[in-house]
C-alpha cells in the first residue's frame, strides 16, 4: 500500500465525519432568508438542467435522470409537509431525516466515484464521467428534486406569509 492510499483510508471517515456534522447543523431550526431559497432553487434546477444537456443523446440516461427527479420532487412535497413553521418569527424547523437521508445519499454516490476514479489510476481503464450512470443519475436527481422542491416551497410559504401580514 502507498503512503497516498492509506492517507486517503485515514481522512475518508473524517472526511465523512465532517460532512454528516456540517450537515446535522443544517438541519436545525433557522431563520428563513428569502435570497438563501431562491439561490437553493436556482443551483438545484441548473444542476439537473446542466446534467440534462449532458445526457440529452441519451434518451434512457435522461430517463433515469427524470425519474430520480419527480421521485426527488415527491420527496420535498412529503419533507414540506413535515417542516415546522414559525409564521410569528419566520424560522422553520426541516424534517432532519428526510433531508439527511437525500444528502447523504448523494455524498455516498459521489465519494464512490472518487474512489473508482482513485482505484482505476494508471491501469488504463479510462475515467467514469459524472454522467455515465444511471445511479448517479437517480442520486443527483432525488437530491437536486428535493432540495429544489423545498427551496421553492418555502419561498411560496414566504410569500404567503407576506400576503397575510399586509392584508392584515
Amino acid at each position: 500500500m502507498s503512503i497516498t492510499t492509506i492517507a486517503l483510508l485515514v481522512l475518508a471517515p473524517f472526511l465523512v465525519w465532517r460532512f454528516y456534522q456540517r450537515l446535522k447543523a443544517m438541519m436545525m431550526r433557522q431563520r428563513s432568508i428569502v435570497s438563501r431559497h431562491y439561490t437553493g432553487l436556482g443551483v438545484f434546477a441548473a444542476m439537473i438542467l446542466v446534467a440534462g444537456s449532458e445526457v440529452m443523446s441519451r434518451p434512457t440516461l435522461l430517463g433515469w435522470l427524470g425519474v430520480g427527479t419527480a421521485a426527488g420532487i415527491a420527496y420535498g412535497i412529503w419533507g414540506l409537509r413535515l417542516t415546522k413553521f414559525e409564521n410569528d418569527t419566520c424560522y422553520f424547523t426541516p424534517n432532519a431525516r428526510l433531508g439527511m437521508v437525500i444528502a447523504m445519499l448523494f455524498f455516498a454516490r459521489v465519494m464512490y466515484i472518487g474512489v473508482e476514479i482513485y482505484a482505476n489510476q494508471g491501469s488504463g481503464v479510462p475515467t467514469p464521467g459524472f454522467t455515465d450512470s444511471f445511479i448517479t443519475l437517480l442520486a443527483l436527481g432525488l437530491t437536486a428534486g428535493y432540495f429544489g422542491t423545498y427551496s421553492a416551497g418555502l419561498i411560496r410559504w414566504r410569500r404567503a406569509l407576506k400576503k397575510a401580514i399586509n392584508a392584515a
